[in-house]
């Protein structure tokens, strides 16, 4: 019987980690609570409108189609019991013989989680969606105050003026692409 390796997360980490093993002589199960891979960097692309989510995500099945060894699960991990070699899983357990956590990126508010609501991180397609949504909005309001209330060019910049916190990938490239942008 070959060694299981399991690896928790989709992301680069995960995927990288499952590559390495292609020809090794294991069996490698693949867990994420997502089944796609979401390529992160591109994000805020998504997030404006400029690119689809099937144009920075793909299935995790289809990027492994040709991997022989790989088990892909759709799942969410609730703990691990490592003197037993367990991974707890929301619909049951799955023993290991190796364990690989790639889980990623996690926002940190300094202790302000109350800044959340108003600063949105940028980490999944539903929070892209959901800063299109404000922005799409944003300019649906300035039209209106532009075409119906003739209001003044200052407010109607105001509703069109945004504030990106944070110098990572997604600041620098967006700041970079709008010259309204204050980062």
């Amino acid at each position: 019987m070959l060694p299981r390796v399991v690896i928790v997360g989709g992301g680069f980490g995960g995927l990288s980690a499952a590559r390495s093993l292609r020809n090794a002589p294991v069996r490698v199960t693949l867990i994420d609570k997502r089944n796609y891979h979401l390529f992160r960097p591109m994000l805020y692309q998504a997030a404006t409108g400029l690119l689809s989510a099937d144009e920075i995500s793909g299935p995790l099945r289809s990027i492994f189609s040709h991997q022989k060894n790989i088990d892909v699960l759709l799942d969410e991990v609730t703990g691990i019991d490592s003197g037993k070699r367990i991974v707890h899983l929301t619909r049951g357990d799955l023993l290991y013989d190796f364990l690989i956590f790639a889980t990623g990126i996690q926002y940190n508010y300094f202790g302000h989680d109350e800044w959340r609501e108003f600063a949105p991180g940028l980490e999944s397609l539903d929070d892209a969606d959901v800063i299109r949504d404000k922005i799409l909005r944003a300019f649906e309001r300035a039209e209106e105050m532009a075409s119906i209330e003739h209001a003044p060019p200052e407010e109607i910049w105001r509703q069109m003026t945004f504030a990106l916190v944070g110098a990572g990938t997604v600041g620098s490239r967006w700041q970079a692409r709008s010259p309204k942008c204050r980062a």
